[in-house]
């Protein structure tokens, strides 16, 4: 029998993938990652509280599969936690989800599924995974694109796929609410958390603000003619395209153009001033595994919730790339990903960097 190891949450998504996994015939084994929560706040990270963990008890009896909690605290805190600081600390807007995708999902817990003879590791990530006609594995956007998480596993390998699955990616997420209580499963009713696991909730400037006291270094607000309009608070409380609590002095609304870091300078200005034609990306990986021989048309998204739109892609080597947009955009933030699509096919993405 297949043995699948299903990375479950406690919350609906992971329910309804184990249990359709275990409907279809597999052997399917729960596990929970216990993850890093700040001192003080012990048991907090939304991904496994007490109460998250009693859920996938409890889902795991309903189902009737063996259900383990594996200690991740320590890799978590050094992989994506230090992470989170120090790319605020170098001015950029990082999104921490796809290094915890990367090297904790598909890096510590798929070590684990495999050491205990499982074939697979799946996870309620809404994505399709098909075979593709000329060899390979692709990633396609899910059926229900309000939900689409292809965003955030851009850095899939095609080794990691071959161990992978999604089950509900072909699902709305209506249906998969319907299907937890057709499965009766304790976790049909429970609401989505889209916040920071390990922010509990918390504006990430209070926590930067607790643990990292160096980034929040008061420096001056000005304009790209060097005026003086106020002062910042630290330069991580703030992200490119920002508008509101800028707190500066000006008689049109004012906008976030630039961080300058040795100078602990932000740099301000108006609307139109916003927008730049292309942008740089590093940390490239192409979910195909192959480098791309040329320049090659193809929708690009800048942020978790941006919309698709069109571009040149130019590969600089296996893992830089530089992207021209047929239009300019805004909010284009260092620190963020760059994520390349054609059609619903992920293609592939990298941090942008400037």
């Amino acid at each position: 029998m297949t043995k699948v190891i299903v990375a479950m949450s406690g919350g609906v998504d992971s329910s309804v993938a184990a249990a359709l996994l275990k409907q279809k015939g597999y052997e399917v084994i729960g596990m929970m990652l216990r993850l890093w929560s700040e001192p003080g706040k012990e048991d907090s990270n939304r991904c496994c509280t007490p109460d998250s963990l009693a859920m996938a008890r409890r889902v795991a009896a309903k189902l009737d599969i063996p259900f383990y909690v594996v200690d991740a605290k320590e890799i978590f805190r050094k992989k994506v936690v230090r992470y989170f600081v120090d790319e605020y600390a170098r001015g950029m807007t990082p999104n921490p989800c796809l290094v915890c995708n990367r090297h904790i999902r598909w890096g510590f817990l798929l070590d684990h599924a495999l050491a205990l003879g499982a074939n697979f590791l799946a996870t309620g990530h809404y994505v399709r995974r098909e075979e593709a006609k000329g060899g390979g594995i692709e990633l396609r956007r899910a059926a229900d694109r309000s939900k689409d998480q292809s965003y955030v596993l851009y850095t899939m390998t095609q080794e990691k796929l071959a161990r992978s699955l999604f089950p509900i990616g072909d699902y709305p997420k209506a249906e998969v609410r319907r299907l937890a209580s057709s499965f009766d499963l304790p976790t049909a009713t429970r609401a989505d958390s889209q916040d920071l696991c390990f922010l509990s909730g918390e504006d990430y400037r209070e926590f930067l603000r607790r643990n990292a006291p160096e980034i929040a270094r008061p420096g001056p607000i000005l304009t790209r003619a060097g005026k003086v309009l106020g002062e910042h608070q630290g330069l991580a409380c703030y992200t490119i395209g920002q508008r509101k609590g800028l707190g500066v002095h000006s008689s049109q609304p004012m906008y976030v153009l630039a961080k300058e870091i040795s100078a602990n300078t932000l740099v301000v200005g108006t609307k139109s001033e916003l927008g730049k034609a292309g942008l740089s990306v590093v940390d490239v990986n192409w979910v195909s595994g192959v480098l791309p021989a040329q320049p090659f048309r193809a929708e690009v998204k800048i942020r978790y919730t941006a919309r698709q739109v069109p571009a040149e892609v130019s590969p600089f080597g296996y893992n830089q790339a530089g992207v021209r947009f047929d239009e300019p955009q805004r909010d284009i933030t260092p620190g963020q990903a760059a994520v390349f699509y054609d059609g619903d096919l992920l293609l592939g993405g990298g941090i942008i960097a400037c």
